[in-house]
């Protein structure tokens, strides 16, 4: 671990049978359970095997899908097997064991989504207002991005009709890579300049300002030696993570934690991305939710847990490493209630067929119940179940209404 002191406003740089009369026919039907048992325990432990040693070796996960039902979101219904191994398309992507200590858990309620799919490229992306300097829609790994030129600064902010949308609790996340050294050059304002940097070598920094100059600054701040390396590969995509919750703030680069405060004054307003124009970058997957989800609290009060933070590949029940913050306080809630018992409902938006869309929201939940058993969760006490489309909490005519919809319920049995 390295401390430093070192604070430039510039770089955030870059997560779950009947009874007989028949004696003979109980006999029968014993040795049938038991039979089955036997059957789906092996099944499941070969599944945990294989998952252990998916993560262990960081394998390439599973591909599969039907192009011509393809889902255009991130986070979408998938058409794969239900693999709970991490997307591990090269060396420089982290894996679901390297996420296994993340405790990010996004807002239960979607403000924005970013959505690029139908954006035409070369032109500025319409869910944003560009500010200042130059922006478009690029395809980059097979997919639109939005791409920031180098040159002149470049500031935009999501196209909001109300600009005072941040309520005191929310969280933000986006994926970022850039052609430098890893030393990305971009700042996330909230509407009082809160920022979020890091200096040379990627040295994580956090500090609040507000019009009448500097509140507070955090002091020395550890930072893992595996970050820094990461960082310094060029043309790498990194996740970024901001929670908020009143004075509290934390700030994750990829499945570490680099920040954590609880001196953050004033109030946040929106959200407005500035990148210094050293090089060309690249951003996808912006989220802005509100609120924080209280897994622990909602186990013990409520029939069932809605969670937005397991996220799964474009059109596959593969699961994102970044989801491991929702499944690790799943997976504690159930350590320490063990008579609790969850069906783990899968839910879609309406994008693609209705029978595409009902498969694959049961391929996923089972992806999720692969991915606890082989934590350590007894298969006995987890079912799943795949609803599609035909359950929605929310409309389905924009990215965030979509992004509500599709979400991993566990339901207490």
């Amino acid at each position: 671990m390295k401390r430093s002191t070192c604070f430039i406003s510039s770089v955030i740089a870059t997560a779950i049978l009947f009874t007989t009369n028949s004696t003979h026919a109980q006999l029968l039907k014993r040795l049938k359970q038991t039979v089955q048992d036997h059957v789906e325990n092996r099944a499941v432990e070969r599944t945990g095997q294989a998952t252990d040693k998916a993560m262990d070796k960081t394998e390439t996960a599973a591909k599969g899908g039907n192009a011509s039902n393809r889902s255009t979101d991130a986070n979408s219904p998938a058409s794969s097997s239900g693999s709970a191994a991490a997307s591990t398309g090269n060396n420089n992507v982290p894996s679901m064991k390297s996420y296994q200590n993340y405790d990010f858990v996004p807002g239960d309620k979607i403000i924005f989504q970013s959505n690029l799919v139908d954006e035409q490229t070369g032109e500025i992306p319409s869910q944003f207002t560009l500010i200042e300097g130059q922006a478009d829609v690029q395809v980059v790994d097979g997919e639109n991005v939005i791409h920031i030129n180098k040159g002149p600064t470049t500031t935009f902010t999501p196209r909001m009709t109300n600009q005072q949308y941040m309520p005191e609790q929310f969280t933000v996340e986006f994926d970022f890579k850039n052609e430098s050294m890893g030393v990305g050059h971009i700042n996330v304002d909230f509407g009082h300049r809160v920022y979020y940097s890091g200096g040379e070598g990627i040295i994580p920094g956090i500090r609040f300002d507000q019009d009448n100059g500097l509140n507070w600054t955090l002091g020395d701040v550890n930072y893992p030696e595996g970050l820094e390396v990461s960082y310094r590969r060029p043309n790498v995509w990194h996740h970024i993570a901001i929670a908020i919750n009143k004075n509290v703030g934390k700030v994750y680069i990829d499945q570490y934690r680099v920040a954590n405060v609880n001196n953050l004054e004033g109030k946040a307003n929106n959200v407005t991305f500035n990148v210094n124009g050293y090089e060309n970058s690249f951003i996808k997957n912006v989220r802005v939710a509100a609120g924080g989800i209280d897994i622990y609290k909602q186990a013990t009060t409520d029939a069932k847990i809605v969670t937005h933070g397991i996220l799964f590949d474009v059109d596959k029940a593969t699961i994102k490493p970044e989801s491991m913050g929702t499944l690790n306080q799943i997976f504690n809630v159930l350590q320490k209630n063990p008579s609790l018992k969850y069906e783990i409902d899968g839910h879609t938006d309406n994008t693609g067929t209705p029978a595409h869309n009902l498969t694959l929201s049961q391929q996923r939940a089972d992806a999720v119940k692969t991915q606890l058993v082989s934590m350590g969760v007894d298969v006995s006490r987890l079912t799943t179940n795949g609803f599609g489309d035909t359950k929605p909490i929310d409309k389905n005519d924009t990215p965030e209404g979509k992004a509500n919809n599709r979400r991993v319920e566990f339901v207490k049995m």
